[in-house]
């Protein structure tokens, strides 16, 4: 298992030798501290200047930001550019799209597979297509909260770099049809 593991890292390191923030940051895309950036995230590289994360923010993979509009270039000869802000401390689901010209606000939550056409308040929860809200944040985690109690939680050692194939069998036998959280 240990050589899987050691081939798995070379051969991503060969197809991915930076790690994405690291990336992005060489590129000039402005990144708080803490902020993750998962695999096959596409921050425009035409106008990536235009794009800033904040701290802790979290990308999912497939997230694509976008900072131009070129859906007018055949008809007016020109790009529609605009900023795109993403506050501290959010987190936006695989699959999902931020169009130019948006800002989503602090502690808030964007769904998987959205599409982010207009601006997000502060921890609120956006998700669909056009994104729409769906409801605040602090409602949302304390629900979570009390899903706790009557669910199985996992350890770190359950996570993808240290998981056995025993681990993965009992995590599907206890998880069953309920839910799990993993720390």
């Amino acid at each position: 298992m240990n050589k899987i593991k050691q081939i798995l890292a070379l051969v991503y390191r060969f197809f991915y030798p930076l790690d994405p923030v690291d990336m992005y940051r060489k590129m000039g895309v402005k990144i708080g501290e803490g902020t993750k950036i998962q695999f096959e995230v596409v921050i425009d590289y035409s106008h990536f200047w235009l794009i800033e994360l904040g701290a802790d923010v979290t990308l999912a993979p497939r997230v694509h930001i976008l900072a131009h509009d070129a859906s007018t270039k055949n008809d007016i000869g020109y790009t529609r550019l605009k900023k795109v802000l993403i506050q501290d401390n959010v987190f936006i689901g695989a699959g999902s799209i931020i169009l130019p010209g948006v800002t989503i606000g602090k502690n808030s939550i964007i769904g998987a597979g959205s599409v982010v056409t207009n601006d997000v308040p502060d921890n609120q929860i956006y998700a669909g297509n056009p994104a729409r809200k769906i409801g605040d944040k602090k409602a949302f985690l304390a629900a979570v909260k009390k899903e706790l109690d009557d669910n199985v939680i996992f350890d770190e050692s359950y996570l993808l770099h240290h998981i056995t194939k025993e681990k993965q069998k009992k995590m599907c036998a206890k998880i069953g049809d309920a839910s799990g959280f993993i720390a």
